[in-house]
């Protein structure tokens, strides 16, 4: 809020507009509990969207709705989410909602959207005795303007992603007994690591053109390459780290240039060429098949 004047006239901003940030916030709790939802040090998303007054409830139901829309994008199940409307509203609030998840204990609160009027600007106006209004050329006239606010926790959102993306998966192992495959489902666009490159065997020259590949992905996408141990082993340690895609570098690599490109949630393998890994992979790892969504 202390920004808005800077923002708005260096940026030479009209309304609506928005400031948004991401930074640690802090909370007098006198007993900390409910592990990460009552945190007295915590990691914050905020935006504040300033709108002319008399359209903040127009804003609010268009940020109540994009809000939940950017977390469907992330693939966890509609199912998952719910509003909850506020029953009871702060002193200066006209509107609050909440966008809730269904974690393994139940709905919680995992994002904030409020209709906070002019009660920011016009205390921060007061208290410091410097005019914070904005001169509207369409309306000719000037006022201060109000906020639709949405904050949503980084701490909350991470866990909601982890509880919701691991799972372990009962299958049958070669010899008939059962086998455990823990697995990160995590969105490919979300996963720190997009592609892991294992050669087969650590001779033949399989590491070199393992390597060869890992230099020509490493500047467009997040590498992991890793040796020890069997292919098998490497692919469920992948697994467990939501690493969505494994490229194997075998003996037929080095005769035609082909790799076998595995997917994480459905094990399927294909035969690609090398120069093609990124092309394969890209369309679901880049964050831009997120914002597509949206």
């Amino acid at each position: 809020f202390v920004n808005f004047l800077n923002v708005q006239k260096t940026g030479r901003m009209r309304i609506p507009f928005g400031i948004a940030q991401v930074g640690k916030a802090f909370r007098n709790e006198i007993v900390a509990r409910q592990f990460t939802f009552r945190m007295r040090e915590f990691e914050q998303m905020e935006m504040q969207y300033f709108v002319a007054p008399g359209n903040e409830m127009e804003w609010f139901e268009y940020w109540k709705e994009a809000r939940l829309q950017w977390h469907l994008a992330l693939g966890l199940g509609q199912e998952n989410y719910r509003y909850h409307p506020h029953d009871k509203l702060a002193h200066y609030a006209n509107a609050a909602v909440d966008i809730e998840f269904n974690f393994p204990f139940g709905f919680k609160e995992v994002e904030g959207i409020h209709s906070r009027t002019d009660f920011d600007l016009s205390n921060h106006a007061r208290v410091s005795g410097r005019k914070v209004q904005y001169f509207d050329a369409d309306r000719n006239e000037s006022y201060t303007p109000y906020v639709v606010e949405t904050s949503i926790g980084l701490d909350r959102t991470i866990l909601m992603v982890l509880s919701a993306c691991y799972d372990e998966e009962h299958l049958a192992s070669a010899d008939g007994k059962e086998d455990i495959r823990k697995v990160l489902h995590l969105p490919p666009a979300l996963a720190p690591v997009k592609v892991a490159i294992l050669p087969l065997v650590r001779k033949d020259g399989m590491p070199e053109r393992a390597e060869a590949i890992l230099h020509d992905l490493r500047l467009r996408t997040a590498c992991h390459y890793e040796e020890k141990d069997t292919v098998g082993k490497r692919y469920r340690r992948q697994d467990a780290i939501g690493t969505p895609y494994c490229v194997t570098v075998d003996t037929q690599t080095l005769e035609d240039g082909t790799v076998t490109l595995r997917e994480r949630d459905s094990m399927q393998q294909q035969r690609i060429p090398a120069e093609r890994i990124y092309e394969a992979i890209a369309p679901t790892t880049e964050l831009n098949s997120l914002l597509k969504k949206l």
